[in-house]
């Protein structure tokens, strides 16, 4: 009798540990997805950043090309330095969104750390128990 017991016991451990081990595959799934939509979303922001520094080159670039024409055509460069000032301000500030959208975008900032880093600790804590056994 105390065989069927143990065994009856040892179905219900194994049940449980494979309960609990399913529920925190689907925490780690769940804590994933949300953690990739987040970085998703940032990586929305980091395209909206480039697309905006586009632009700007754009017109930075149309600027500078009427400072040149103004700085060719008149003997007086009020007007063309005044142009060619605009046209470096909005290159610097084209330069800035540029850099800050393509560091948003590097793979290590998209990355879902928070994840690796509870999957990594589950599977120490699941050692350590196996190990005490």
């Amino acid at each position: 009798m105390s065989d069927n017991n143990t065994n009856e016991s040892a179905s219900s451990l194994l049940t449980d540990a494979m309960s609990n081990f399913s529920g925190l595959v689907r925490n780690e799934v769940d804590l994933a997805r949300a953690e990739i939509s987040e970085n998703a979303t940032k990586a929305g922001v980091a395209i909206g950043l480039i697309a905006g520094a586009a632009i700007i080159a754009l017109v930075a670039l149309n600027v500078l090309a009427a400072a040149l024409v103004a700085a060719l055509t008149e003997v007086g460069l009020d007007t063309g330095w005044s142009a060619l000032i605009v046209g470096a301000a909005l290159s610097i500030i084209a330069f800035v969104l540029i850099n800050k959208g393509v560091n948003d975008l590097k793979l290590s900032s998209l990355a879902p750390t928070r994840t690796v880093k509870n999957v990594q600790r589950d599977a120490a804590a699941v050692k350590e128990a196996y190990d005490d056994k």
